[in-house]
Parts: C-alpha cells; sequence; structure tokens
C-alpha cells in the first residue's frame, strides 16, 4: 500500500482519498454520522468526520501489506433530511465514484450513526462484500430485503442514548431472515461517541474490516 497526502477526487460527491495503492485489491469506504434533519453543509470543523480519523488509521494498519484504497465520504448536507435520504444518495455516488478509481475490487463499508444508516442502504451494489455498522440509526422500516447475500456487523453499546441499540439487533434479525449473514456485537462501553473505550472500538472495527476483504 502507498499511503500519500489527502486530497479531493474532483467530483460533487467530495469523495477524499486516504490511501492511494497502485492497483488497489480492495477497498473501504468509511462514512461518518451527521444528523435526523440538516439541509446545510457539514461545517468545517466536523466533529462527527473527525471522529472517523482513528478508525481510518486503525483499518489502514490492519491491511497496510494488502494494497487496500481507503477512502471518506463528505456529504452535501448534514443530515438524513427524511425522504430524501440526502447522506444514503450521497453513500451511493461516493461508491460509485470509487468503483471507478479501484476497479472491480470488493469494497467494505464502515459508517458510524446516520454514517451507518448509509452504508446499510448503499449495501445493496453488486460490489459491496460487507458492512462494519457503528452504533448504527436503524428505524424499525429501514429496508433489509437488499442485504441478501452481504455480511453486517453492527456494534453497539446498549446504554446508547443517541440510536437504539435495541434497534440494531432488530435490524440484525430482520436482515438474516433476508438472506444476510448478520451479527449484533454488544460493546461494553462508548456510548454513541464512542469515546470511552475507544480504542476498543478501533481495534473491534479494524478487525471486522480486514476479515471481511478475507473472505471470497
Amino acid at each position: 500500500m502507498i499511503p500519500c497526502r489527502t486530497r479531493r477526487a474532483a467530483d460533487p460527491e467530495r469523495l477524499l482519498l486516504r490511501t492511494t495503492p497502485a492497483t488497489p485489491t480492495a477497498a473501504v469506504l468509511l462514512l461518518h454520522g451527521g444528523r435526523a434533519d440538516g439541509p446545510e453543509p457539514p461545517p468545517a470543523l466536523n466533529l462527527p468526520a473527525l471522529r472517523m480519523r482513528p478508525f481510518a488509521a486503525a483499518v489502514s494498519r490492519a491491511v497496510r501489506d494488502r494494497n487496500v484504497l481507503i477512502a471518506e465520504v463528505r456529504y452535501r448536507h448534514r443530515g438524513w433530511n427524511g425522504p430524501s435520504a440526502d447522506a444514503a444518495q450521497d453513500a451511493e455516488s461516493a461508491l460509485g465514484r470509487l468503483k471507478d478509481i479501484a476497479g472491480p475490487v470488493p469494497v467494505v463499508l464502515l459508517g458510524h450513526s446516520m454514517g451507518g444508516r448509509a452504508a446499510l442502504r448503499a449495501a445493496g451494489d453488486p460490489a459491496v462484500r460487507g458492512v462494519v455498522a457503528l452504533a448504527p440509526w436503524c428505524p424499525t422500516d429501514e429496508p433489509v430485503d437488499h442485504l441478501g447475500g452481504r455480511r453486517l456487523y453492527l456494534l453497539h453499546d446498549e446504554a446508547d442514548r443517541v440510536t437504539s441499540a435495541h434497534a440494531s439487533w432488530d435490524f440484525v434479525r430482520r436482515a438474516r431472515a433476508a438472506g444476510a449473514d448478520a451479527a449484533g456485537i454488544p460493546m461494553r462501553t462508548g456510548g454513541h461517541a464512542m469515546l470511552r473505550g475507544a480504542p476498543l472500538w478501533h481495534r473491534r472495527a479494524a478487525e471486522l474490516t480486514s476479515a471481511l476483504l478475507s473472505y471470497g
């Protein structure tokens, strides 16, 4: 893997490349959190995006000898914004751009909160090997029929007061019924921001992402 300085891809989805191997064998797309509603663009100092930096670093270390392209999504809007599902649209657009850059390689989506929901929504793309969702936002009506054949790991602290761990476990059950290989993983601490016990969150996310890229 050849690390490089972060650069912005020249497309409206603002895909940020974290590593750019000459010949990628796989790719990881990170999706940060946001808000239920927020038509404004994310701020310049975007804490949800900063929260994903250690995850990007942990994944990079876990796959350092495997020529994996690692990128992050930057959304047009701060929120999901109801039926328009802006974050999901941006995830799909970024995934398309990522495939243009990396070619026909397996992709793992790693998302937190709203980004976890966006990752799960975009996981029907044929390139997606699986999803690691951190404290994801999983409404009871979130679709699952497109997830057949996907491997999904949902990590959640049951003390989370922002998104519901029990909703994540329910999503896992529904995804399994739809044909996904899905698992819910309780985390001992961390709440929604994953600050307490952060190294464990980083390590588990990186291990699961690496494992997903190893599956045939």
